[in-house]
C-alpha cells in the first residue's frame, strides 16, 4: 500500500502541539508526616505542580509540591489525611489545579478549590480558569481614571477610590468590617461581587451569605469559603480561586469588585504550611513566603485590557497595630488604605472610618479640582477640631482666639452628620458629591497676619498629633 507523504507544515503543527502538552506523569510512595504536610519519595517532582495520593477509603487526595526535604518532596494536602496509609502511592496530575467559571455561577457558594457547597447542584460551566496565574503585563493595563461608586460617604466623599483601584480596609476585630463591606457589596456600580471568606468560623459564613447579603447581595456574588477547620492549604487556595473567578469576569469585559477577608487569615494558613515545611521563622513567626504570597494575591487585581477588578483586602490587625508586620506590608503593596477606628466604633459612629488615618494614592487622579479641595478642607477641619478638643472640653478655649479652631468648631457637627451613614441608607455618586462641595463650599477661613485682638487670653495652637499616636487622639464625645 502506498504512504501518503505528510505535508511539512503539518508536520511542524504536530510537533509544536506535542511539545505544549505535558503527559509525563511522576510516581512516587508516601513516606511521612511532618506536622501539616506529607513527606513522599518521588523523583523529578516539580515545585508547584499537583499529585493525587491514594487513600484507604477509596478516594483520592489532592495535595501540592511545596518543596524539598534531602530527597523528599514535601506535600500540602488539600484536604483531611486522616484516611492515607503509609507508603500510599502518589501520583502527579498532568494539569494544574482549575475552577469552573460561567455566567451561571453568580449566587452560588463554592469551597477553597471552587467546588459548591450550597447545595444547589453542580456548576454549569463554560470555562476552566487555572488557579495559579502570573499577574497582567503592567504596560497593557488600562490607567485607573474613572471613580468608582462604592455607597459609602466617608469613602466616595473623602477618599474617592477608581476602578481598577486595590483598597485595604485595616480593622480589628468587632469594628463593622463585616457591615462596611455589606454595604459596599450592595451600594456599589459593580457589575459582579466576588467575596473571599479566608479562615472565617462556619457560623460567620452562613450570616454572611443570608444576612449580611441577603439576596440582593448575592444576585450579583460569588462566595468562595475556606474556613478555619480547613487545611491550611485549602485556605490559601480560596483566595487564588476567587481571584481567578474575577479575572474570568474582568475578561468578559465588566466591572468586578473583589473582597478578600482577611489577608492576615491568609498570611497564617501560609504561615503553618512554610513552618511545617521547614522555613525560618521572621517578624512574629512570619515565614519569608507569608510576604511573598501577598504581591502574587494583590498584583492579579486592578484594570485589565477592557474589564476592571477593584478589589478590597481587609486586614485584621492584631490588637489594633497598624505596624504589625502583615498591614505593614500590605499599605507598601496596595493604592490606598481606609483604617477602622475601635474608638469610633465604641462612640456609635458608623462606619468607623478614621479619616484622618485612611488614603487614597488615586484620589487626585480621579476626582475633579473641586472635589479634592473639599476633601482636603473637611479634613483640615476634622483634624484641627481634634488638637483642640482637650482645651474646648475643659472650657480653656476661648471663641475668637483662633480662626481656625472656631471655624473647626462650626464644622464638627455638620461634617459629624456627613460622615455617619446607615447601612440601608440611599445614597448616590452625585448626592454625595454634590454634599460634600456644598459642607466645604465656604473653605477655611483665611490666613490672618499677627497676633488676633479678642477679649480674654490668648491661647496657643495645639500642635498636631503624631500619626502614630492618631488613635490617642480619637477620644472624641460624639
Amino acid at each position: 500500500m502506498q504512504q501518503q507523504a505528510l505535508d511539512p507544515v503539518s508536520l511542524d503543527k504536530y510537533a509544536m502541539l506535542a511539545g505544549e502538552l505535558n503527559v509525563t506523569r511522576v510516581t512516587g510512595r508516601l513516606v511521612g508526616v511532618a506536622g501539616q504536610v506529607l513527606e513522599a519519595e518521588m523523583p523529578r517532582a516539580v515545585v508547584g505542580s499537583l499529585v493525587r495520593i491514594e487513600t484507604n477509603s477509596g478516594n483520592r487526595l489532592l495535595a501540592e509540591v511545596v518543596g524539598f526535604r534531602e530527597s523528599k518532596a514535601i506535600l500540602a494536602p488539600l484536604g483531611d489525611i486522616n484516611t492515607v496509609p503509609q507508603r500510599a502511592l502518589v501520583t502527579s496530575e498532568p494539569t494544574p489545579l482549575s475552577v469552573k467559571v460561567g455566567p451561571k455561577i453568580l449566587g452560588r457558594v463554592l469551597n477553597g478549590l471552587g467546588e459548591p457547597i450550597d447545595g444547589l447542584g453542580p456548576i454549569e460551566a463554560e470555562a476552566l480558569y487555572p488557579v495559579n496565574q502570573v499577574p497582567a503585563d503592567p504596560l497593557h493595563r488600562q490607567g485607573i481614571h474613572e471613580p468608582f461608586f462604592t455607597g459609602v460617604r466617608a469613602i466616595d466623599g473623602v477618599h474617592p477610590i477608581g476602578k481598577g483601584q486595590r483598597i485595604g480596609l485595616f480593622a480589628g476585630s468587632g469594628v463593622g468590617k463585616s457591615t462596611l463591606m455589606s454595604m459596599i457589596v450592595k451600594k456599589s456600580a459593580a457589575d459582579v461581587v466576588v467575596c473571599a471568606l479566608v479562615g472565617e468560623r462556619n457560623r460567620e459564613v452562613r450570616d454572611f451569605v443570608k444576612d449580611t447579603m441577603g439576596e440582593e447581595g448575592m444576585a450579583k456574588s460569588v462566595v468562595v469559603a475556606a474556613t478555619s477547620d480547613n487545611p491550611a492549604m485549602i485556605r490559601v487556595k480560596a483566595s487564588f480561586v476567587a481571584t481567578a473567578i474575577a479575572e474570568y469576569f474582568r475578561d468578559q469585559g465588566l466591572n468586578v469588585v473583589l473582597l478578600l477577608d482577611s489577608v492576615t487569615r491568609l498570611a497564617m494558613a501560609q504561615r503553618e504550611i512554610g513552618l511545617s515545611a521547614g522555613e525560618p521563622p521572621s517578624e512574629r513567626g512570619y515565614t519569608p513566603s507569608c510576604f511573598a504570597i501577598m504581591p502574587k494575591i494583590m498584583e492579579r487585581a486592578g484594570a485589565g485590557i477592557t474589564g476592571t477588578i477593584t478589589a478590597m483586602y481587609t486586614v485584621l490587625v492584631t490588637g489594633d497595630d497598624m505596624n504589625e508586620p502583615i498591614a505593614d506590608t500590605a499599605r507598601g503593596i496596595l493604592d490606598g488604605h481606609m483604617v477602622l477606628s475601635r474608638k469610633l466604633a465604641h462612640n456609635g459612629h458608623y462606619p468607623a472610618i478614621d479619616i484622618l488615618q485612611s488614603i487614597s494614592r488615586l484620589r487626585g487622579d480621579i476626582a475633579e479640582r473641586e472635589h479634592v479641595d473639599a476633601a482636603i478642607d473637611l479634613c483640615r477641619a476634622w483634624s484641627t477640631y481634634l488638637d483642640a478638643k482637650d482645651l474646648i472640653d475643659v472650657g480653656a478655649y476661648v471663641p475668637g482666639s483662633n480662626p481656625d479652631i472656631d471655624w473647626a468648631i462650626g464644622m464638627h457637627k455638620p461634617i459629624e452628620t456627613f460622615l455617619k451613614q446607615r447601612g440601608d441608607e440611599p445614597v448616590s455618586w452625585e448626592d454625595t458629591l454634590a454634599k460634600v462641595k456644598a459642607l466645604m463650599g465656604g473653605g477655611p477661613p483665611p490666613p490672618t497676619m499677627g497676633a488676633v485682638s479678642t477679649p480674654g487670653p490668648a491661647v496657643p495652637a495645639q500642635p498636631a498629633a503624631p500619626a502614630d499616636d492618631a488613635n490617642d487622639a480619637m477620644d472624641w464625645n460624639w
